[in-house]
C-alpha cells in the first residue's frame, strides 16, 4: 500500500522531547474511528455462529447501525488447531456449522460489515483449546479472510515471541513486535478487498510510533477488564498517546464494557464519554441480544447518545487530551477542539460520591462561551463566563460542548463589563495565580486625538494605578495583580469608553532539577541529548524517604499565605502491563510542599513517548508538564520541597521522576 501523509506527531501535555515525523498508512480505511461490536468482552474465547448472528441482527434492530456501530467481529475462539491439508484457516465446525464465508454474507446482508480475528504467533489468544496462529501464513491467511469478505483483522500478539518460545503472554520480548505486524499488513495490501488493520499488541514497543504505518488502530495497553480501576488505568496510558490520533490512525482504548453491568450509569457515561473523545475506536462489548440476555435500556441510551458519537466521529480528528488533575480532591480535566470552532470538555468525578465540580475555562483555553451544552444532564447555559459548576454523581462526569467561544484572558465590554458613565467594571476575571505580574491589554472602542488618563483597580490591590493614554492611541499595557482563581474585579475610570480587555498571566521563572538539594535516596540522572528537556536532566529515585528542595523567592500582596500557580515537568514510564489486572495504575506519585503547608500530592499519568524495550532511555526520557495551585507562598524566600511523602501507602515505592518547575509569579 501507498505510504503517505507526514504527520507530525507532538508531544502531549506540553512534553518537550522532540519526535520525528512518520509516514502514515492511507488506504482510505478508518477517515473517523471505527465503530462496532465484538464478541470478546461478554463471550470471551467461547463465540458461536448464533452468537454473532443474534448480535448482528441486534445492531440493526436497536438502531445502532444506523449511528455507524457496523463492524461485526468473531474475536478468539472460532478456530481450530490444524490448519487444513492445503494450509488454509478453517473455523469450528461445531460451533461454526455454516462456517465463516456464510457468516461474512449473513452480515452483509444485514447491511453491516464482517470483522475477524487472528493472532500473530502460533496460537491464538485463548489457547488452549489450541486455535492455530498466523504466524509465517500472512499471505496465504490474508488472502482467506479475503475469501470469506472479511471488511476488518483485530491481529493479536500471543504466542508470538521465539526468543523466549513462544510464551502466552511476554512483555519483554525478545524483538519487537513491529515486524509481525508489518508482515500482516503487506498482505493484506495484496488482497483484492480493502480490509481494515486493527494492531492489537498491548501497547508493547509504543506502537503509536510504527502502528500508523501498517495499521489504522493501535490498542494502548493492556485488556480493560471488569473493574472501575481500569478507567483510571486506561486513560493514564492514553495521555502521551492523544497527540497520535488523526483520520486513519487512532489509539485503540480497547473495547467498551457498556451494557455488560459492570458498570453504574454514571461509570458507564464516563467510559463512553472518554473512549469517544479521546477517538478510540467504539466498539460495543455487551451482549446486545442473545437466548439469555438483551442489553439494558439506559445502557443501550448511552451508546445511542448522538452527540458523543459526534464528538467521536468529528472529521477534524483531534483527540481530547488532559489539562488539569486535582488528585486529592479526585477530579480532572479533558479536552480537545472538534469542527464548527467547537470545544469538547469533560470534568471526571473520581470519588464514589456526588460532587459540585468546577470547570475553570481557562484550564481549556477559554473565557466565554456562547452556548454551552450539558450532555448527561440534557441542559444548557448561554453567555457563560470564566467559569461553570455544576454537580456530578460519583465516577460520573461533566461532559460539555461549548460553542461561539472566546480565547483565554480575552473580555469583551459587552459581555462580561457593567459601564456606568466612565467607570466600567469587569467581574469574574479569572487569574492563573496570585501575583502583581499579570499584563493587562485596554482597548478602546475608539482612537482619541488628545491624551486622557484612567485609573485601574483590581481587588487584588489596595490602591487606584494611575494610567495615561496618549493621543491617537487605540490600546495600552500595564501590569495588574490578581488572585489565584476566577473572583477577581478589574475596575477602570476612564474618559473614552472601552472594547475588551485581555489578561496575560506572568511568564513565570523556571528552575531546573540541577538547581535542587537532594536528600535520601533521590539522584541526578544525566539524559541523552535532546531529553529529559527542557534540562538534560531529571532527578529520580525519589522515595518516600528522599526529597529534592530549593529556595524560591516570592512576592506577595498582603499576608503571607499567597497561592501561587506551579508547572511541574515529570516522566514516568511505568507501564502497567502485567500489573494491569490487579493494582497497576500506569500512574506514580509526586509530592510538593511549600514552606510549612502541607503537601500537594499529584498522581502523574505516562510521559514516555518512545519504547519501553528499545527506544532511548527505555521511555524514562520522555518529559510532560501538569500544573497545580500551591498555598503557603509568603514574601521573600520559600523553601520548596519535591519529593514522594505518603508513597509507601501506593503500588510503586519510587514516584516520578522529576525534570524542573515552573514558578508563576
Amino acid at each position: 500500500m501507498l505510504l503517505i501523509y507526514l504527520i507530525f506527531l507532538q508531544a502531549t501535555l506540553g512534553a518537550t522531547s522532540s519526535l520525528p515525523h512518520h509516514t502514515r498508512l492511507d488506504n482510505g480505511q478508518a477517515q473517523t474511528p471505527p465503530m462496532g461490536w465484538n464478541s470478546y468482552n461478554h463471550y470471551n474465547c467461547f463465540p458461536s455462529e448464533k452468537i454473532i448472528k443474534s448480535n448482528a441482527k441486534a445492531l440493526v434492530d436497536l438502531g445502532l447501525d444506523t449511528l455507524g456501530y457496523r463492524y461485526v467481529t468473531t474475536d478468539c475462539g472460532w478456530g481450530v488447531a490444524d490448519r487444513l491439508a492445503n494450509g488454509s484457516l478453517t473455523w469450528n465446525e461445531t460451533a461454526f456449522p455454516n462456517g465463516f464465508p456464510a457468516l461474512g454474507s449473513y452480515i452483509h446482508d444485514l447491511g453491516l460489515l464482517f470483522g475477524v480475528y487472528e493472532d500473530s504467533g502460533i496460537k491464538m489468544c485463548g489457547s488452549p483449546p489450541d486455535n492455530v496462529g498466523s504466524l509465517d501464513h500472512e499471505e496465504e491467511d490474508a488472502r482467506t479472510f479475503a475469501s470469506w469478505g472479511a471488511d476488518s483483522l483485530k491481529y493479536d500478539n500471543c504466542y508470538s515471541d521465539a526468543g523466549t518460545g513462544y510464551p502466552n503472554v511476554e512483555y519483554h520480548p525478545s524483538t519487537s513486535p513491529h515486524p509481525r505486524f508489518a508482515n500482516m499488513s503487506k498482505a493484506l495490501s495484496q488482497v483484492d478487498r480493502p480490509i481494515l488493520f486493527q494492531v492489537c499488541e498491548w501497547g508493547i514497543d509504543f506502537p503509536a510510533l510504527w502502528a500508523p504505518e501498517v495499521g489504522q488502530t493501535w490498542r494502548i495497553g493492556n485488556d480493560i477488564i471488569p473493574e472501575w480501576r481500569t478507567i483510571f488505568r486506561t486513560l493514564n496510558q492514553a495521555v502521551p498517546q492523544t497527540s497520535f490520533a488523526g483520520p486513519g490512525q487512532w489509539p485503540d482504548l480497547d473495547m467498551l464494557e457498556v451494557g455488560n453491568k459492570i458498570f453504574t450509569i454514571p461509570e458507564e457515561q464516563t467510559h463512553f464519554s472518554l473512549w469517544a473523545i479521546v477517538k478510540s475506536p467504539l466498539t460495543i462489548g455487551a451482549a446486545l441480544k442473545d437466548d439469555q440476555t438483551a442489553i439494558n435500556e439506559d445502557s443501550l441510551g448511552i451508546l445511542k447518545q448522538k452527540d458523543v458519537i459526534g464528538y467521536n466521529q468529528d472529521s477534524l480528528g483531534k483527540s481530547a487530551s488532559l489539562r488539569r488533575r486535582w488528585t486529592e480532591e479526585g477530579c480532572e480535566v479533558w479536552s480537545g477542539p472538534l469542527t464548527g470552532s467547537r470545544t469538547v470538555a469533560a470534568v471526571i468525578n473520581w470519588k464514589d460520591e456526588p460532587s459540585k465540580l468546577t470547570l475553570d475555562l481557562a484550564d481549556i483555553g477559554l473565557q466565554h462561551a456562547g452556548i454551552l451544552k450539558n450532555i448527561w444532564d440534557g441542559t444548557s447555559a448561554k453567555n457563560v463566563q470564566t467559569a461553570y459548576t455544576a454537580t456530578v454523581a460519583g465516577h460520573g462526569t461533566m461532559l460539555l460542548e461549548l460553542q461561539d467561544t472566546t480565547p483565554a484572558g480575552v473580555y469583551h465590554s459587552k459581555a462580561s463589563a457593567t459601564t456606568r458613565g466612565n467607570s466600567t467594571v469587569f467581574k469574574s476575571i479569572y487569574g492563573l495565580t496570585s501575583s502583581s505580574n499579570h499584563t493587562m491589554t485596554i482597548t478602546f472602542a475608539r482612537i482619541s486625538k488628545q491624551s486622557s488618563h484612567a485609573t485601574v483597580k483590581t481587588t487584588a490591590s489596595q490602591d487606584a494605578q494611575p494610567v495615561t493614554v496618549p493621543p491617537s492611541t487605540k490600546e495600552i499595557t500595564l501590569s495588574i495583580s490578581l488572585s489565584a482563581g476566577s473572583s477577581n474585579e478589574i475596575q477602570i475610570n476612564h474618559t473614552h469608553p472601552i472594547e475588551s480587555i485581555k489578561v496575560t498571566p506572568p511568564a513565570g521563572t523556571y528552575h531546573p532539577s540541577t538547581s535542587f538539594t537532594l536528600s535520601g535516596t533521590a539522584e541526578l540522572i544525566t539524559c541523552g541529548i535532546d531529553f529529559c528537556k527542557p534540562v538534560g536532566s531529571k532527578i529520580g529515585n525519589i522515595s518516600p524517604d528522599s526529597s529534592a528542595s530549593i529556595s524560591i523567592p516570592a512576592t506577595v500582596q498582603t499576608g503571607n499565605n499567597s497561592t501561587k500557580y506551579i508547572e511541574l515537568d515529570y516522566i514516568n514510564n511505568d507501564i502497567a502491563f502485567s500489573s494491569a489486572w490487579e493494582w497497576g495504575t500506569n500512574s506514580r506519585n509526586l509530592t510538593v510542599r511549600v514552606n510549612s503547608k502541607d503537601p500537594v500530592r499529584l498522581e502523574v499519568p505516562l510521559s514516555g513517548q518512545h519504547s519501553e524495550l528499545f527506544g532511548p532511555g527505555l521511555g524514562w526520557w520522555d518529559s510532560a508538564t501538569l500544573g497545580l495551585l500551591l498555598d503557603g507562598w509568603k514574601d521573600g524566600e520559600n523553601r520548596v520541597v519535591i519529593g514522594n511523602e505518603g508513597g509507601e501507602k501506593g503500588s510503586q515505592r519510587f514516584g516520578a521522576d522529576f525534570v524542573g518547575m515552573r514558578v508563576f509569579d
